[in-house]
């Protein structure tokens, strides 16, 4: 046993699990410290995770005490700052898992110098990916733009590697404090009350979302491929908030996933989600540009508008389209949005607004417990157009037909429109169609704020200018 003391740096590794970083530092000392770098710049625009961050701390903070390792929280402005400190002391070993961000993979090269030349022994592992972004390029050595060979390729990779050995965290001699001035994880929750809707839907820990996942592929797995495009019906995994902090590795969900034989549409398809998760993270390290900019330069030119009021109506759900409402309110009230509504709110922001994608990623990013810039810059620019393999842009939603198609019976709409709830089938995608005394638009719900027909034509046209 190395009498140093084991060192394990956490971000987005909330788990026993498949944590290497942490099961090595346990395995080769007696007294193990768990830190957590808080920067509150990271958080600023992302509110909503505070909430699930906090709690994940608080919850991890249990169960590691019953290894006999602290957990300490220390709030910092810069982590080179922090890591100077450490090179003057001589009495620790360093251990993390790799995040999957350009910013963070760059930190990890200096972090490396740095401790190498405090002559610190330390060690970094594979993160919460399926494949190491660099495993997976065309022949030619160059990245993969399209999914569908990206996934091709990668899934084939996976399969034919030696599967890691499973291995697990073992108890310490006893616990240790190590830093100083540490601060409790209540002191992240964001200042307003507003993430007490979450407290009623999420609990993040490990032992739920393992839970989740057993019972996604026992009840819902078989008619993924159908049942995920209904917002009505819990057909989804709902685990995206999970993966995103770590509290499951994307390795655990592939092995259970396919304990379940036969493998069939509905694996592949959630399989496939993985892939893209994959994918969006080898696009932003590849193509960094594309975290702050348009993935395809000709978007530059874009004549996006600017219209604070159109805006705040898409963020409040006060738009006049109920899908595209009801799916900005479950947003708002949980911390998570179905994905096929994503599709409808993200394509009604840029085309029947023509509001840039980047005030709705952002506004995304601060509600959604699941924000990953990988996904959530991805998935923005496929709705756009601009993105990598994405959707063209003159695939428009229409509202009213994706609500008909995928909410028939207004289900969805009635749950979070509690307006609408005396509505028929017949009126609860176009409300403007009603002509009783027991609803009225304007008093009870907007207007439209756009017509659909018009605002397509517009958006058409405007594509045309690039």
């Amino acid at each position: 046993m190395d009498k140093k003391i084991g060192l394990f740096w956490l971000r987005d590794d909330f788990r026993f699990a498949k944590n290497d970083g942490l099961i090595e530092a346990t395995k080769n000392h007696d007294q193990v410290v768990v830190f957590y770098l808080y920067k509150e710049d990271t958080y600023k625009n992302q509110e909503a995770q505070k909430w699930w961050l906090s709690k994940s701390l608080s919850n991890f903070e249990k169960k590691l005490n019953n290894f006999n390792i602290n957990l300490e929280i220390i709030k910092t402005n810069s982590f080179k700052v922090f890591f100077d400190k450490i090179v003057d002391k001589k009495d620790v070993s360093i251990y993390w898992n790799k995040v999957y961000e350009p910013d963070y993979l760059k930190f990890d090269e200096y972090l490396f110098k740095s401790l190498k030349k405090g002559n610190i022994s330390h060690k970094r592992y594979k993160g919460n990916v399926l494949n190491e972004i660099d495993e997976i390029k065309k022949n030619d050595g160059t990245p993969f733009k399209v999914f569908t060979p990206f996934w091709r390729n990668a899934e084939k990779y996976y399969i034919e590697k030696i599967p890691s050995k499973y291995k697990k965290i073992k108890k310490c001699y006893k616990k240790i404090n190590y830093f100083k001035n540490c601060i409790s994880p209540e002191r992240i929750l964001p200042k307003q009350n507003w993430f007490k809707n979450f407290e009623k839907t999420w609990s993040p820990e490990e032992q739920v979302a393992l839970k989740e996942l057993q019972n996604f592929i026992n009840e819902k797995i078989n008619n993924y491929s159908e049942g995920r495009n209904f917002p009505n019906i819990s057909g989804t995994s709902k685990l995206s908030p999970f993966i995103k902090f770590g509290q499951i590795h994307v390795e655990t969900i592939w092995n259970e996933c396919l304990k379940k034989k036969p493998k069939n549409i509905g694996t592949t398809k959630f399989l496939a989600e993985i892939g893209w998760r994959e994918f969006n993270h080898a696009l932003i390290n590849h193509f960094p540009h594309m975290l702050k900019n348009n993935y395809s330069k000709k978007f530059d030119n874009f004549p996006w508008e600017k219209n604070s009021k159109f805006l705040t109506a898409w963020k409040k759900g006060l738009t006049g389209y109920p899908i595209v409402d009801a799916g900005m309110r479950e947003l708002y009230s949980t911390g998570w949005m179905h994905n096929r509504v994503r599709m409808i709110v993200g394509s009604f922001l840029v085309k029947h607004l023509l509001i840039d994608w980047k005030d709705g990623e952002k506004y995304f990013r601060n509600c959604l417990l699941d924000y990953s810039p990988a996904s959530n810059v991805a998935g923005w620019q496929w709705v756009a157009g601009c993105g990598a393999d994405a959707a063209p842009y003159f695939r428009i939603f229409n509202p009213i037909l994706q609500g008909e198609k995928f909410d028939k019976e207004g289900e969805y709409v009635k749950k979070w429109l509690p307006e609408l709830e005396n509505l028929s089938k017949k009126y609860i995608h176009k409300p403007w169609e009603y002509e009783g005394e027991k609803f009225k638009l304007g008093r009870d719900y907007p207007f439209p704020i756009v017509k659909h027909e018009e605002a397509r034509a517009k958006a058409l046209s405007a594509f045309k200018k690039i």
